[in-house]
């Protein structure tokens, strides 16, 4: 009896211990791994994670830290942000806090109007400006050591066929670093109201220039343009639609879109529906909209709290089993009523 007694008082004090250092666990059979965090999902290939508004309306070193549309990784892992005043920051993969910031200029000493940015092999800064367009390639310290050809269409008007702030909004490196992509955010005069030119440039050594490669024809959906794209891993691409309407806010679609069968439309003048030419073909990763908000709030009518102005997607990694991690970013416009934040998703990509 009385060993009955000592062993049943042991094991209360034991489980009330437990019931202090994690309560979890108590309520779990015994022999089960512990439960995973409930998935927030968009849709059926895409979760959030969590958001952020801590860099909202913030300053670093004296520079404000928002207009933020272009994300992308260094070389070392650390996180590289591009602001639309020809800003560049580094932020910290973890906690998502600057860690250095670095204004760029062209060779003549003019600021850009910077959309997107990728990082080379070798460390170099690739930036886009879009009032040409260009890209501008930087070192580390921030000096420019030249830019890539950019096709006479693509140019704006009247150089070429393309509208005033709707030219080179993404961009981004192909595994390899041997193919660069940039997306036009608006239509090219001629071409059907929701076709988006997709430029690729290519690089056949190490050490040599970018060369004016395939382009491609993407469908837009109606009333959205590209904000930035991100290379999946696979030869296929990510891409960031974004749309904005008066009093009900905005729109934020992410797309899978593969290239491998679609036309190469560089020489075609116009692209139309009957022109007969083969898209891209896309699927729909998540809309936004649709995610869980999370507790989050927002300043102006939206379809969904969590919605920003989100212009910037970039990888981040991949999770143990596989998925995309992914972090993307809204530009806030240096406006009260708008927000930078940023989110975190885990994606899984569809088969080809």
């Amino acid at each position: 009896m009385r060993l009955s007694v000592l062993t049943t008082t042991a094991a209360l004090l034991t489980a009330s211990c437990l019931s202090l250092t994690a309560p979890a666990a108590s309520a779990r059979p015994a022999g089960h791994p512990p439960a995973h965090p409930p998935a927030h999902a968009c849709s059926r290939w895409a979760d959030i994670d969590g958001f952020s508004d801590a860099l909202d309306k913030t300053t670093f070193q004296g520079q404000f830290v928002g207009e933020l549309s272009g994300l992308t990784t260094d070389t070392d892992g650390q996180l590289v942000a591009v602001s639309d005043q020809s800003v560049l920051f580094t932020l910290n993969p973890r906690t998502k806090q600057p860690t250095s910031v670095l204004p760029l200029t062209d060779a003549a000493g003019q600021p850009l109007d910077s959309e997107a940015v990728a990082v080379d092999r070798d460390g170099s800064r690739l930036v886009t400006s879009e009032e040409e367009p260009s890209i501008q390639r930087f070192t580390r310290q921030g000096q420019p050591i030249g830019q890539l050809p950019v096709p006479e269409p693509l140019l704006v008007a009247p150089a070429g066929r393309a509208r005033h702030n709707a030219t080179f909004e993404g961009l981004t490196l192909q595994p390899g670093g041997r193919t660069l992509v940039a997306t036009m955010e608006g239509a090219l005069s001629g071409d059907d109201a929701d076709v988006r030119r997709v430029q690729t440039w290519q690089r056949y050594g190490p050490g040599s220039a970018f060369r004016l490669s395939t382009q491609y024809a993407y469908p837009a959906d109606p009333g959205l343009d590209i904000s930035d794209v991100t290379a999946a891993g696979d030869g296929r691409l990510l891409v960031l639609e974004r749309g904005y309407t008066p009093d009900v806010g905005n729109t934020v679609r992410l797309y899978l879109a593969d290239p491998a069968h679609a036309s190469d439309v560089t020489r075609v003048e116009n692209v139309t529906s009957s022109s007969g030419v083969r898209l891209v073909r896309k699927t729909l990763i998540a809309d936004i909209a649709d995610c869980p908000s999370l507790g989050a709030t927002t300043k102006q009518p939206q379809p969904n709290p969590l919605l920003d102005n989100i212009e910037g997607v970039t990888v981040t990694g991949r999770t143990h089993d596989g998925r995309l991690r992914l972090l993307l970013v809204s530009d806030d416009n240096e406006n009260p009523a708008q927000t930078t934040r940023l989110y975190t998703f885990t994606a899984r990509l569809p088969r080809r």
